[in-house]
């Protein structure tokens, strides 16, 4: 059974800058920063993500990240803010872009105090035209620990289909985690 995402009134901003009513996907920038910090170091964030970073000094290895994946055209990840821009919730994008193969993967992140507004709902959408629009790409893919039944639901709604799971395939503070596998297609 599919579910109907609600049409979204996104407009492209400037090449890398897209908006809804409620939303502002725009590059990250330096001053994005402390913002990082904030969410790759929060407990509750870093519970199911790959990274997380101890001090402030040491995330600019995150900013780093960031700018070669746009030099290296390798993905590319929008700070994810209220409409005005003001309030920082969180990050989202692509990485291991592939253009001969056309896909990418997609990641995202929300400050915990933004978690349950329906803003993965808002913004997935946006970054998914914005890669299959404007990069090009056949193929969205989503690997999501398979105790985080919270993203794995969030991601079903949005037409990402559960194609099998990887069984103990990462070791993550000295435990084996399994990895769950979603994919959309242009064409989903």
């Amino acid at each position: 059974m599919k579910i109907k995402i609600p049409t979204l009134k996104a407009k492209m901003h400037s090449m890398t800058s897209m908006k809804t009513d409620r939303l502002l996907l725009r590059p990250i920038t330096p001053e994005d920063k402390q913002n990082i910090y904030k969410g790759l170091s929060h407990p509750e964030v870093i519970k199911f993500y790959g990274v997380s970073f101890h001090s402030l000094e040491a995330t600019e290895e995150q900013m780093i990240w960031y700018r070669e994946l746009e030099e290296n055209e390798t993905g590319r990840w929008w700070a994810i803010c209220s409409a005005d821009g003001r309030t920082f919730y969180g990050a989202g994008g692509f990485n291991n872009l592939s253009k001969a193969h056309k896909k990418a993967e997609i990641g995202f992140w929300l400050l915990p105090e933004f978690w349950a507004k329906g803003l993965m709902q808002e913004a997935f959408p946006l970054i998914c035209s914005y890669g299959f629009d404007t990069l090009g790409l056949n193929r969205i893919e989503a690997f999501v620990e398979t105790e985080n039944s919270n993203c794995k639901k969030a991601i079903e709604k949005l037409n990402f289909k559960h194609e099998g799971t990887m069984r103990n395939c990462e070791i993550k503070d000295n435990k084996f985690l399994s990895i769950a596998i979603y994919s959309k297609l242009k064409n989903d």
